[in-house]
């Protein structure tokens, strides 16, 4: 059976369980924390999550998983069969990493956690997410999702990070990044209604305060 290592606060993790559920596989679920520790590196080469460990070992980095379970597993497709729309949706996801989820990033600790974030990151993590979204909104196509009719690992990436730095935006810096943007708003309202989604932010509530224990205590 796959197993995937990680744990439910993590957008990442989410992103791929997501995907797993979507496609009816069906798969265990292994707390993992990951850091720097040995044991933790044995799995993970850059102690990040999540990990998902097959019959031949484990698979790191969540793009790399999405797409080795669209070429190994079957169930719904997240991914066109022919190159040009799979290229596509790849690109879209991509976009969404870089120039959305990791500006935001660099946000969380004061968003999410109350550890200040000096005010040039924030600066520039704002003028990077401006940008992010003008590309999203050229490129999307939200007909009804970000790449076309269909669900796909595009629509992962925009529900597990768009959602996040719209809450940086809103808490940081007054800003609606989808302002403008009804069809991308209606989107993500829609992705968080379905069960699969559903199951995964019940989930991610359940684990919030031993995650959050763990960050105090780390303080």
């Amino acid at each position: 059976m796959l197993k995937l290592f990680g744990f439910p606060v993590s957008n990442y993790y989410n992103m791929v369980k997501l995907a797993l559920l979507e496609k009816g596989l069906a798969f265990e679920e292994v707390p993992f924390y990951a850091g720097q520790t040995p044991e933790a590196l044995a799995i993970s080469p850059r102690g990040k999550v999540p990990v998902l460990q097959v019959e031949q070992g484990f698979i790191n980095e969540t793009s790399v998983i999405l797409e080795y379970l669209e070429q190994t597993q079957p169930g719904l497709a997240l991914l066109p069969g022919e190159p040009f729309p799979r290229a596509q949706v790849l690109a879209l996801a991509r976009e969404i990493e870089l120039y959305i989820e990791l500006p935001a990033r660099a946000c969380y600790p004061e968003a999410f956690f109350g550890m200040p974030v000096a005010e040039a990151i924030k600066d520039k993590a704002k003028g990077e997410l401006l940008l992010g979204f003008a590309s999203l909104a050229r490129h999307g196509r939200f007909s009804p999702y970000v790449a076309g009719d269909s669900l796909s690992v595009a629509d992962l990436y925009f529900l597990y990070s768009v959602s996040l730095a719209q809450a940086v935006g809103h808490k940081l810096f007054g800003v609606d990044f989808l302002a403008g943007m009804p069809a991308a708003q209606a989107l993500l309202e829609r992705l968080g209604q379905l069960p699969n989604a559903q199951r995964v932010a019940a989930d991610r509530e359940a684990a919030m305060p031993q995650f959050m224990a763990m960050i105090a205590a780390k303080k």
